[in-house]
C-alpha cells in the first residue's frame, strides 16, 4: 500500500492530501531514509514524522485497505 493512503488507513495523518504533502516536502522517512508517497509500506518499516518541533516513530505493524476506527491504532506501534 502506498504511503499516503496507509497514514490516511491509520490515522495518523486525517486526509490523503495532506499525508501526500508530508511526503513531498521531506518530513516522512522510512527506515531511516527520506521517501515520496509512493513508498510502498510493508510491515516491519519504521516510519519518522517531523511537525515542527514534534517527532514521531512508528513501526508498521498490518497493512490493510480498509480498517475501521477501532482498529486503526492496531495498525501500528509507536516507539
Amino acid at each position: 500500500m502506498r504511503l499516503d493512503k496507509w497514514l490516511k488507513v491509520s490515522r495518523l495523518i486525517k486526509r490523503r492530501t495532506v499525508a501526500n504533502e508530508a511526503c513531498d516536502s521531506g518530513r516522512i522517512s522510512a527506515n531511516g531514509r527520506p521517501v515520496k508517497a509512493s513508498y510502498e509500506v510493508k510491515p516491519g518499516d519504521t516510519l519518522e514524522m517531523k511537525f515542527g518541533e514534534k517527532l514521531i516513530r512508528v513501526e508498521v505493524l498490518s497493512v490493510a485497505e480498509i480498517v475501521g476506527k477501532d482498529g486503526a491504532d492496531a495498525m501500528y506501534r509507536q516507539l
